[in-house]
């Protein structure tokens, strides 16, 4: 039983994402994380603003209970599967990440320079969190879609605008982290 407690191979979770795509194609429904923010804000009355939020949101109950069961999954990954030993790293990457002010890398899976609660309270925190946040949001907008939807739906559909998404957020997570981050941090 100690297996179900250890992070899943990619032949194992791969098809299993397989599986859930197949089911969504099968009842005609589409993934995507991003339209959770859509039907939550529309359960709040914000179609009374905006026409982009007058949707029939129950219909997207299911979608609702994807993304509760993602923050669970998280919890218990954090929690219940994630192992206490230390990330191997290389010596260059070391050096490099204690560059950046990182002053323990390679001992959790989570720097606390970037994600503990202090930090995160921060005003240079705050900035980034405030930041990513618009510009997730209207990435996100913008490309019609997250990048689960894109990555994952997208593509399994074969459709040309979801690929030229996914290009460009490998590269804008690229330089995100190769010249922003650098400067950020």
């Amino acid at each position: 039983m100690e297996w179900i407690f250890q992070p899943w191979p990619w032949y194992v979770a791969g098809p299993m994402i397989a599986l859930v795509m197949f089911s969504l194609f099968f009842f005609g429904e589409t993934f995507g994380f991003s339209s959770n923010l859509r039907t939550m804000c529309s359960i709040g009355g914000a179609g009374k603003y905006a026409d982009f939020f007058r949707f029939d949101w129950k219909g997207q109950i299911w979608n609702l209970m994807f993304a509760i069961g993602a923050i669970g999954g998280g919890f218990i990954a954090h929690h219940f599967m994630t192992p206490d030993t230390a990330i191997q790293l290389s010596d260059s990457a070391i050096a490099e990440l204690q560059g950046l002010g990182f002053s323990s890398p390679g001992e959790s899976y989570l720097p606390p320079e970037l994600f503990s609660v202090e930090q995160m309270l921060t005003p240079k925190g705050l900035a980034m969190l405030i930041a990513g946040g618009l510009m997730v949001g209207f990435g996100t907008r913008y490309a019609g879609g997250c990048t689960s939807g894109h990555a994952i739906t997208g593509l399994s559909n074969l459709q040309i605008p979801s690929l030229i998404a996914v290009i460009g957020f490998f590269i804008g997570g690229l330089l995100m982290t190769h010249v922003i981050l650098p400067l950020i941090l």
